[in-house]
């Protein structure tokens, strides 16, 4: 995240999170039939919604209050996404090597963005 960003997909954060939500779209393919409609809906749309909050706080750099804000909205739903993981693990939808991966793959995104929101000042230059 140290080197100049053009664009919100020059973020390292945002190629995470965007990985992930992919692999989590893929990994919810998998899921029971009766899950389908529950909890792969609640895993699909906080893994995306992690990267789109990303990519809207980037165009709210002109407000260092808003940039936060968005930031934040990104690392509760990465958060979400942990407990999704949780409940899969403990329903024995996914093996513990995939939610280690996964789980640990949130936290440095959820890292990433606490380093955005504490540094703030870097990125609302503009």
């Amino acid at each position: 995240m140290t080197k100049f960003a053009k664009t919100f997909r020059d973020l390292e954060v945002y190629q995470n999170a965007l990985k992930l939500a992919i692999e989590i779209h893929e990994f919810c393919k998998t899921l029971p039939q009766e899950e389908k409609y529950a909890l792969a809906d609640q895993m699909r749309r906080a893994s995306r919604s992690v990267c789109a909050n990303i990519s809207e706080s980037w165009r709210k750099r002109r407000y260092k209050a808003a940039f936060r804000a968005k930031l934040s909205d990104s690392e509760t739903e990465a958060a979400e996404m942990q407990c999704w993981l949780d409940v899969s693990l403990k329903l024995l939808y996914m093996e513990e090597e995939m939610y280690i991966d996964f789980d640990s793959r949130y936290e440095k995104v959820i890292s990433q963005i606490i380093t955005m929101i504490r540094d703030a000042e870097k990125w609302c230059r503009l």
